[in-house]
C-alpha cells in the first residue's frame, strides 16, 4: 500500500493546488483547491472541480475515491438503486458543502455522490 502519510505539499508543489486541512472534526480531510470559487465555495467555471484527500490508514482502500456531483441526491439514490447499485448507509451533511452518500455500482465499485449546498 505504500506510505500511510498523505503529503499535501507534493500536490501544491507539482500542480499549484491550494491545500487546506479541514481539521479533526472533518476527519482530517485535506481540501484541494484546484479552481476559483464564489462566496458559497462553489466553483465559478463549469467543468472544473475541487476535491480533497483523507489521510490513509491500513484499513482504508488505497485507491482514489470518485465523488459525483448531483442536483438532487434523493433522486440520484433512487436511480442508483434502480440501475442495480446499492446505497451504503444514510446521506451525511457536510457543513458548508452539502449532502453526501456512498454507493456501490453494478460492478462493485465504491463511488459517492454529493448534492452541493446552494
Amino acid at each position: 500500500m505504500g506510505k500511510l502519510y498523505f503529503n499535501p505539499k507534493f500536490y501544491k508543489d507539482v500542480f499549484g493546488w491550494g491545500m487546506n486541512d479541514a481539521g479533526q472534526e472533518m476527519g482530517n480531510y485535506i481540501v484541494a483547491i484546484t479552481a476559483d470559487t464564489d462566496e458559497n465555495r462553489m466553483v465559478k467555471t463549469a467543468g472544473t472541480i475541487n476535491g480533497g484527500f483523507y489521510q490513509k490508514s491500513k484499513s482504508t482502500n488505497p485507491y482514489p475515491s470518485v465523488v459525483i456531483s448531483v442536483d438532487n441526491l434523493e433522486e440520484a439514490m433512487k436511480m442508483v438503486t434502480n440501475a442495480g447499485g446499492q446505497i451504503q448507509g444514510e446521506p451525511q451533511d457536510i457543513p458548508g458543502v452539502g449532502r453526501w452518500v456512498v454507493f456501490i455500482d453494478s460492478e462493485d465499485n465504491k463511488v459517492s455522490m454529493l448534492q452541493a449546498k446552494m
